[in-house]
């Protein structure tokens, strides 16, 4: 990377943003440019921030400040807002319905992988509006450097339960009762990990499941749990690809594209007994996880947030491939105009 003293604007609008793009802010910095962060919202916790990270709620001073970059972990940036807009994505998952809508609002996507880079690749030539750079995800730079927590004084085996927060693919509410039942029975040691979307009904209610084996886990950054634990248990949410590329087996509940990858159940009595063969896998699962995670995402160099900075200057320099402006969108448009309330020309 070069140093030329460089505008980056974050644009973030739920927490799990502060975890994916503080690499990239250390990436950032370290070249000698500087960043601003505009949180748009109601759901960011701004405690989060440090004394030294400048964020805002203006979106004027956002635009005076005129970034030469922006990037994004949801799935929107007002065309409004000057720069190039960078998608870097809040998750791995693939699967989920929406992950490959084109919503008229990015220059550059930064993909993780062939599991993603393939498909926005084909729509890249389509609309030619946006291109494409296979960089991996900035969230994952310190995974590979974190190292397990002891969460128990005891040698039991470690299940985390880490469910999306989608009602229609959430496990939370058709697994409560035989994790419950398993907590009791006291064979395996559990770390429960909700998706700050979950609806709060089952927070609570997985709270009273709290025990010696039992720890509901609040923490953002999950790194830390995902080396910890020996099995994650789940649905359909991103949190699998990256408990996948530790080299762990995943028993699901009803993924909606259960692979080889994955022990799927359709039922909660199957529970347990997945969990077992999880917690000694054949040699076939430990390849087909293996395969998974090198198509989701081939790097474990920490350098992600290198090559999307280096993704972002190249275009800065040399112009995007695609041949056509960013569309204007009217409808998309508008509604950031409530949103923010912003309306000058």
């Amino acid at each position: 990377m070069s140093c030329n003293n460089k505008r980056y604007l974050f644009y973030i609008e739920q927490n799990y943003a502060f975890e994916i793009l503080r690499p990239l802010q250390d990436a950032i910095l370290e070249n000698g440019n500087t960043i601003k962060w505009l949180v748009v919202g109601a759901d960011v916790n701004c405690t989060r921030f440090t004394e030294d990270e400048d964020y805002t709620f203006d979106v004027n001073e956002a635009i005076n400040y005129a970034p030469h970059a922006c990037f994004v972990p949801g799935n929107v940036i007002p065309k409004f807002i000057p720069g190039l807009k960078v998608q870097v994505f809040h998750g791995l998952e693939w699967k989920k319905k929406g992950h490959f809508v084109i919503r008229d609002c990015f220059d550059l996507y930064c993909t993780h992988g062939a599991a993603t880079t393939n498909k926005f690749s084909q729509l890249a030539k389509n609309h030619n509006f946006f291109d494409v750079v296979e960089t991996g995800w900035p969230k994952l730079d310190n995974l590979f450097n974190t190292h397990k927590f002891n969460f128990f004084n005891n040698s039991k085996p470690i299940v985390l339960f880490a469910p999306t927060f989608s009602p229609a693919l959430t496990s939370a509410p058709e697994l409560f009762n035989e994790i419950k039942k398993l907590i009791t029975e006291g064979d395996y040691n559990w770390l429960i990990k909700f998706h700050p979307k979950m609806d709060l009904s089952w927070v609570k209610k997985y709270q009273h499941l709290t025990a010696n084996n039992c720890i509901i886990v609040n923490d953002e950054d999950i790194n830390q749990v995902l080396q910890s634990a020996d099995v994650m248990l789940s649905d359909t949410s991103s949190v699998i690809g990256e408990f996948s590329l530790l080299g762990k087996p995943v028993v699901t509940l009803n993924n909606s594209e259960p692979g080889s990858y994955l022990i799927d159940i359709s039922t909660p009595e199957e529970l347990k007994q997945a969990l077992n063969a999880a917690l000694a896998p054949t040699p076939d699962l430990l390849n087909a996880i293996e395969q998974y995670a090198q198509s989701l995402h081939p790097y474990k160099d920490g350098k992600s947030s290198v090559r999307i900075i280096n993704a972002v200057e190249h275009i800065l320099t040399n112009g995007k491939r695609a041949t056509k402006a960013l569309p204007y969108n009217f409808v998309r448009t508008l509604k950031a105009r409530i949103k923010l309330n912003y309306w000058k020309l």
